[in-house]
């Protein structure tokens, strides 16, 4: 049975990130601030939904909110011990045939890469040069689509073709 109100919840939450962060990736710094606040108080939400739940899998609450709950893990670039914590519970919920390996692979590829270490996975995205995405440093880049495939991801160049900005 899925809890309809802690789903609804995650939904809003990320609702309010959405509209918020096209701002915070500009020179406003209000904006900035603003988004800040808003995945700063989402990670804090979701750390006390982790504490009472565990990870908020889609039986618990759905397959869309249960998308949502990692998004909030992944915009809580300024928590990382929360980042740290989301990723194992969600590498548990994975392996219990729970929650999506595609999600695990970029949260952790989001967390190695607010730690300063190379990603795994490549789908963390540095800057855009000359109309295509770079990458921040990933450790074996040559078995880096074996290692997307086997978490449901497509190949980096697909991934970048489908992500880059349009000219």
């Amino acid at each position: 049975m899925t809890d309809d109100a802690l789903a609804q919840e995650l939904i809003d939450m990320t609702d309010e990130d959405r509209r918020l962060q096209s701002g915070a990736l500009g020179d406003d710094l209000a904006a900035q601030l603003a988004h800040r606040r808003v995945t700063v108080r989402n990670g804090d939400r979701l750390a006390e939904i982790l504490d009472e739940q565990g990870w908020p899998t889609a039986e618990l609450v759905g397959p869309e909110a249960a998308r949502r709950a990692w998004l909030v893990a992944q915009h809580a670039d300024r928590q990382l011990p929360l980042q740290r914590r989301a990723l194992v519970l969600l590498t548990e919920a994975v392996q219990a045939g729970q929650a999506e390996p595609a999600q695990l692979a970029m949260l952790h590829d989001r967390l190695l890469v607010n730690e300063g270490r190379p990603q795994i996975y490549g789908t963390q995205i540095a800057a855009v040069v000359e109309g295509r995405p770079v990458p921040w440093p990933c450790e074996d880049p040559e078995g880096m689509d074996q290692r997307r495939a086997e978490a449901g991801l497509d190949p980096f160049a697909v991934h970048v073709t489908k992500h880059a900005p349009a000219s």
